[in-house]
């Protein structure tokens, strides 16, 4: 049972650890996939997605270098930390390790979206009351323009160990520093630590959006929720930016251009320029 005293301190608690006085200083870059080097440590890992002349693990890279540069050049006082910064691949565990370890505030993982092939049915002879038939296996281009993920809400639980593991653990005077799951301030301080990061999951997803439809001109698929590892393992506000369709020509060739992977940068960095003055100001 909850005592009223035990609430009460939670709560006053809360406002001092969750809402006051929250400044962005740490933003995670995360260039999706990578070459598996030989000797990997165990973990999940994911070459990525092709396309006719390019790989989504070389084209992540590329932009999410450019844009570690760009926060720390035009956004006053906030460090970009890599999750990866060279073509070897870095397990999912390791990448969410990463973000907590260097306590970042919020987590940005730079993807490129591609198509399942379709399969038809094409004729291929018999008589006009018996024809036969074949399955084909066909590329589907038709996918265009970017998308964005943030954590299924099944994954719920997990997010909420790394929260307690990663935020709420670290404040001194709870418990000594040891955690008691069944303790209110401990219950109440991960659900809002929980519900405030999907809020704001889902702030920062919008205002990448916004900026590459309203600036860059380009189509934007919405934003979804997805049971992606390093979003829900990852303990602070986390957007999966699938930047276009590398099995799309058009997108490719955009994907793979400096003008290209520059707008996306510069759509991405004005959404956290935005996002910080919104959380800086407000503190939501």
């Amino acid at each position: 049972m909850f005592s009223f005293n035990a609430v009460a301190s939670a709560e006053s608690h809360l406002t001092d650890t969750v809402t006051n006085g929250f400044k962005l200083r740490t933003v995670i870059v995360d260039a999706g996939h990578g070459v598996k080097p030989e000797n990997a440590p165990k973990g999940h890992y994911s070459r990525g997605a092709d396309g006719s002349f390019s790989n989504e693990r070389n084209v992540t890279l590329s932009i999410a270098l450019k844009l570690q540069k760009a926060i720390e050049k035009d956004i006053n006082g906030v460090r970009a930390v890599l999750t990866r910064s060279t073509e070897d691949d870095v397990s999912f565990e390791r990448r969410a390790q990463i973000a907590n370890e260097n306590k970042g505030n919020l987590f940005i993982s730079i993807h490129c979206n591609s198509l399942p092939d379709k399969i038809i049915r094409e004729r291929v002879g018999g008589t006009a009351r018996r024809p036969k038939y074949r399955s084909v296996r066909v590329a589907d281009r038709s996918g265009k323009g970017t998308l964005f993920l943030v954590y299924a809400l099944k994954r719920s639980t997990e997010a909420e160990n790394e929260i307690k593991n990663n935020q709420v653990e670290a404040e001194s005077d709870l418990d000594g520093g040891g955690l008691d799951p069944d303790d209110p301030v401990v219950m109440i301080l991960t659900n809002e630590y929980k519900r405030r990061f999907r809020k704001q999951s889902v702030n920062i997803a919008n205002l990448i959006s916004d900026e590459i439809v309203q600036v860059d001109g380009r189509r934007s698929e919405g934003l979804r929720g997805q049971s992606i590892y390093v979003l829900c393992h990852a303990a602070m506000p986390s957007v999966l930016v699938e930047t276009g369709y590398i099995n799309n020509p058009d997108d490719e060739e955009y994907l793979n251009s400096d003008e290209g992977q520059t707008e996306i940068v510069n759509s991405i960095v004005r959404a956290i320029t935005k996002y910080k003055n919104q959380m800086e100001g407000s503190g939501n």
